[in-house]
């Protein structure tokens, strides 16, 4: 009855992230536990060669998502919806969407997942001396730009997903600082687009006589916490056309995948990280002060309040592995175990990796289903060798696909930990490689030879982590930061687990490390002749 009423009186907050595959909606109560959700299932399609969503793809799959969240709350409460106390809209980062004076989008919208701007990167990267990805919105611009295509010259306003959605249902053309330094270098102490860089851009461009400068076609950069507009009348009916939705609503700045993964696993904090690990992985380590230089392996970007963050970004982690565990699955069903728990498969087969040699006794495997630009591969051979002598058994077969799961990221860690030596207190594992209790978090504390923590509530994901930033925007404290909202009001009671890294571990991961550098040249024939 309490949380009846608690949605009645709109003590609510809602949360809804646009992923890859999937779009997700969670209500959140005051004590930012979830009440309800909804979902929509989509999928990129590839279209003239260029991975995309149509328009529709975009509001049909944010009605269902939503209706989907309405039916929920209907079902569990017996009230339907009509009101929240804010709502936060967060998605895939980077991108490119470019629309003309008229709010007409003039191409098809180009995801993170296209590699079609490796010139503009490159380019780009040079002029800044600063590490322009491919798949950041600046790259998507100036390729459109170096191959003159026709639609530039019209351009009014260039976002990405959360900012077009955000702009669509309130009229603001902002973006949160997190998911803006995926779309341009941000300046750590001015928290604005890096006024430097943007003159640079402008000055490269300036003899094609575009009538834009760039500064007035990106969003407006906001930190959480800011004011970024009101549900309208017109954007309560783009979001529930059944019209029961009250306008009106205050709206969070619109964020990444990345801040709101930060958010959702409490590490926005500086010397605190976050590993995302499932299909592809990624690590995000909030920084204490600028690189000393620019490397390709590191994307900088930032924390929703602005922090720098180093990121190394993987195409590949857990498919080999499950690929692997099917394969045993399989046998097993050969024998006749028709109905076979999967959780119990894997929570076997990764807690029999825990008895195998600590450098895998000298097993070699490499995950690259795709290509994985740390390593410099562009396109990738899933791989498993071994010598004569090597100690084959199955739990060193278990542990080095684990141990190689990790391995392009380790590669990027390297990197950050002991060229720049990065501070870093403790590490937060999410996703897939953590489902299994302490075999995933033991492989990464001595992967990284840092303290790994793991959370019950970090499953909850994006959707829960714009929602606690839609939170944040209505009930902070006057001068309360979102480290310390977090801190004290969401994560104080939340239970997890912390992990120390094994000495034994560390030294076997750095030898199988040894082994794994020296067989890139295996992987590369194996790419070249397969």
């Amino acid at each position: 009855m309490e949380t009846k009423q608690m949605i009645t009186d709109g003590k609510t907050a809602l949360g809804i992230e646009f992923g890859s595959t999937r779009i997700k909606v969670v209500l959140i109560d005051k004590d930012h536990h979830p009440i309800a959700s909804g979902s929509h299932d989509w999928e990129n399609r590839l279209e003239n060669n260029i991975w995309t969503y149509t328009l529709e793809d975009i509001w049909s799959g944010l009605q269902d998502s939503y209706k989907n969240l309405v039916n929920d709350v209907k079902e569990k409460y017996d009230i339907t919806l009509t009101k929240v106390g804010s709502i936060g809209f967060s998605a895939m980062m980077h991108g490119y969407m470019a629309f003309d004076k008229d709010g007409e989008l003039l191409v098809p919208f180009r995801t993170w997942r296209n590699t079609m701007t490796e010139e503009a990167s490159e380019k780009l990267t040079e002029a800044f001396s600063y590490h322009i990805p491919q798949r950041w919105s600046i790259a998507h611009l100036y390729q459109a730009i170096l191959k003159e295509e026709e639609h530039v010259k019209d351009i009014d306003y260039l976002t990405t997903l959360a900012g077009y959605v955000h702009w669509k249902l309130t009229g603001e053309k902002v973006l949160g600082v997190g998911e803006a330094s995926g779309m341009f270098p941000i300046d750590i102490e001015t928290k604005d687009y890096n006024q430097t860089m943007i003159k640079t851009f402008d000055d490269l461009i300036k003899d094609k006589k575009f009538g834009w400068k760039l500064e007035n076609i990106l969003p407006k950069v906001l930190m959480a916490g800011d004011k970024a507009g009101i549900l309208s009348e017109e954007g309560a009916k783009l979001l529930d056309p059944s019209g029961a939705l009250e306008a009106g609503i205050p709206l969070c700045p619109p964020e990444g995948d990345a801040g709101t993964g930060m958010v959702a696993t409490n590490s926005v904090t500086r010397k605190t990280g976050n590993v995302s690990a499932g299909t592809s992985v990624f690590a995000m380590i909030v920084l204490e002060k600028e690189l000393k230089k620019v490397y390709d392996e590191i994307d900088l970007v930032t924390t929703p309040s602005g922090d720098l963050v180093g990121m190394v970004h993987c195409n590949n982690c857990t498919s080999d592995l499950n690929a692997w565990v099917n394969l045993f699955k399989e046998f097993a069903q050969t024998f006749g175990m028709k109905d076979i728990d999967m959780n119990e498969l894997y929570g076997a087969l990764y807690n029999k990796a825990l008895e195998g040699d600590k450098d895998c006794g000298g097993l070699l495997a490499y995950n690259y289903f795709s290509g994985e630009h740390i390593t410099g591969f562009e396109e990738g051979r899933p791989l498993f060798v071994r010598k004569p002598d090597s100690n084959f058994n199955l739990a060193n077969f278990m542990r080095v696909h684990l141990y190689t799961s990790l391995g392009a990221l380790k590669t990027g860690m390297n990197i950050l930990l002991k060229k720049e030596h990065v501070a870093l207190d403790r590490m937060m594992g999410h996703g897939g490689l953590f489902k299994t209790k302490g075999v995933g978090q033991r492989i990464l504390a001595g992967a990284i030879d840092t303290p790994v923590y793991v959370m019950e509530t970090a499953g909850e994901g994006g959707a829960w982590g714009i929602a606690l930033l839609a939170d944040y925007l209505i009930k902070k404290e006057d001068k309360e930061s979102l480290t310390d909202y977090l801190e004290n009001k969401v994560f104080h009671d939340a239970v997890g687990t912390g992990m120390d890294p094994v000495a034994e571990d560390v030294e076997g991961y750095e030898k199988f490390m040894e082994t794994y550098a020296k067989g890139l040249a295996i992987e590369k024939a194996a790419v070249e002749n397969l």
